[in-house]
């Protein structure tokens, strides 16, 4: 079987456990509670919760939710990648279906545990979507957009306007529950953070005797450039060179481990880049 087929299976398959382990946090979890998650699921539950509350009328979860990501996923089919984008709409769809079929179940009823265990699981969904090149959909796509199109961390205005969400629901529904809904929501990003760093640059200046070495093998392992700097050691004046790059987060660790079997003298240094201005290319695996 060809290799692309081989991983294109194990895609679907592990993303649609991913929707599955969604819609089970959703049903155990986020409606026992009566708490809101951020982006489009949120903003989902925020309107079937009104409509059933204040009007009696019991919207589909589906049919909302795929209301709501039809501008995120013309932005996913237009500017990431259309493979990208339709595994997505899988996931959007199918955890979705899923939440209108199975039944609720309580493992707690502590609001505190349910907005921590449910923001874990709510990040690592999110984060082993991501890391199969998916998404859930709704603000996952803006955010994907921001970063690979205007080399912007984004996950701190997707909280931002999560916000927003919380704020109506705490004028709808209780400060209590939108208080907590802000737990989950921070738990959830600190477990996306942590688990899935390919968005986030880290600067590093590498002071090393093997420059050109140094380079190349930033190029292969992570199809980043570098810039060269002649340079002195102000203990013993003897020359060096600075080699300047910017790469993810998540492939800091493979590179400082390559550069310390190039030169095991070498003085590296790394920054975590704010905002970062031209062109960072990033190759995605449609």
């Amino acid at each position: 079987m060809d290799e692309n087929i081989k991983r294109d299976i194990k895609r679907f398959i592990v993303i649609t456990l991913a929707a599955v382990l969604m819609a089970v946090n959703i049903k155990t979890f986020v409606k026992t509670g009566d708490l809101f998650p951020g982006g489009a699921n949120g903003i989902t539950l925020l309107i079937t919760r009104s409509a059933d509350v204040f009007f009696n009328v019991k919207l589909p979860y589906t049919l909302v939710n795929l209301i709501l990501n039809f501008v995120p996923i013309y932005i996913g089919f237009k500017f990431i990648g259309k493979k990208f984008t339709l595994f997505s709409c899988w996931v959007i769809f199918f955890a979705g279906f899923m939440v209108d079929i199975i039944p609720g179940y309580v493992v707690t009823e502590d609001i505190l545990l349910i907005s921590i265990f449910g923001g874990m699981i709510n990040g690592t969904v999110i984060s082993i979507c991501l890391l199969m090149n998916a998404t859930t959909g709704g603000t996952d796509f803006i955010s994907i957009f921001l970063s690979e199109k205007k080399g912007v961390d984004a996950f701190n205005i997707i909280l931002a306007g999560n916000a927003v969400v919380i704020l109506i629901a705490g004028f709808l529904f209780g400060w209590d529950r939108a208080l907590y809904s802000i737990i989950f929501q921070y738990v959830s990003t600190t477990v996306i953070r942590i688990l899935y760093r390919k968005y986030q640059q880290i600067t590093l200046f590498i002071v090393t005797d093997h420059p050109n070495d140094v380079c190349d093998m930033i190029s292969n392992i992570s199809n980043h450039g570098a810039t060269t700097w002649k340079a002195e050691g102000y203990y013993n004046h003897s020359d060096r060179t600075l080699v300047y790059s910017i790469v993810s987060s998540a492939e800091a660790d493979k590179v400082v481990s390559a550069i310390k079997k190039i030169d095991k003298s070498a003085f590296i240094n790394l920054i975590k880049t704010q905002q970062l201005l031209g062109n960072f290319y990033r190759s995605r695996e449609e």
